[in-house]
């Protein structure tokens, strides 16, 4: 039976700046990312060893790097970012990513998710 094992980060919060208008990237706003890591081998081979699995501390770090570089019109554009930098790390097969931004007021977010990889 093959496994289709995950690793979810939920909710990380971030800064970006991120928007059509020129004044809307003037000042980083917050902005959400959920994200679902897909390893490369079943998480019940780890045999609970720390240094076999995908450090999800560092992929969050990388994230809160690529949001905090530069500016960008589309969350679609971060969202890619994210993804590109999330399959650089070893063991990572595939990955989705969902960017949430609060911008309507009359809604709870606007989103996109992308899903790249092998997985």
């Amino acid at each position: 039976m093959k496994r289709r094992d995950q690793i979810e980060i939920k909710g990380l919060r971030i800064q970006s700046r991120v928007g059509v208008p020129d004044e809307e990237r003037e000042n980083a706003q917050e902005l959400q990312v959920d994200l679902v890591i897909h390893p490369q081998e079943s998480l019940q081979a780890l045999a609970d060893d720390i240094g076999s699995t995908i450090d999800y501390y560092q992929v969050s770090q990388r994230i809160h790097q690529v949001a905090q570089t530069g500016s960008r019109r589309l969350i679609e554009t971060l969202a890619e970012e994210i993804a590109q930098a999330t399959l650089k790390f070893e063991r990572v097969a595939g990955v989705e990513v969902e960017v949430k931004k609060f911008i309507l007021t009359d809604t709870d977010y606007v989103s996109v998710k992308i899903c790249v990889g092998d997985y």
